[in-house]
């Protein structure tokens, strides 16, 4: 974080073992960073001692956050259309696996 300049905000949404946890803290309390926001933690959900709970400036979402009824309503259509594809002969995702 070292290369960051202070004015920078850290997102990560991928991995959470990404981060070093206790250096994002540390980062930005001193004020080494403006801020982070975190969709992903390295344990979920996390201890009581993540320093990332108390750390300044950090915003914590639950890693559910693809999860609004819209985006569960999408993914219900996706797997209906593909049975119905499927069904109809002519499938939407066809995957051939060739043993070797």
């Amino acid at each position: 974080m070292k290369l960051m300049k202070p004015s920078s905000y850290l997102i990560n949404t991928a991995r959470g073992n990404l981060i070093d946890e206790a250096a994002l803290a540390q980062a930005l309390n001193q004020g080494e960073l403006a801020g982070a926001g975190l969709d992903v933690l390295s344990t979920e959900p996390p201890a009581p001692d993540n320093p990332l709970l108390q750390a300044k400036n950090c915003l914590l979402t639950p890693h559910i956050a693809w999860a609004t009824r819209e985006a569960r309503q999408r993914l219900l259509n996706q797997v209906i259309t593909n049975i119905e594809a499927y069904l109809a002969g002519s499938p939407l995702h066809d995957v051939t696996l060739s043993v070797r």
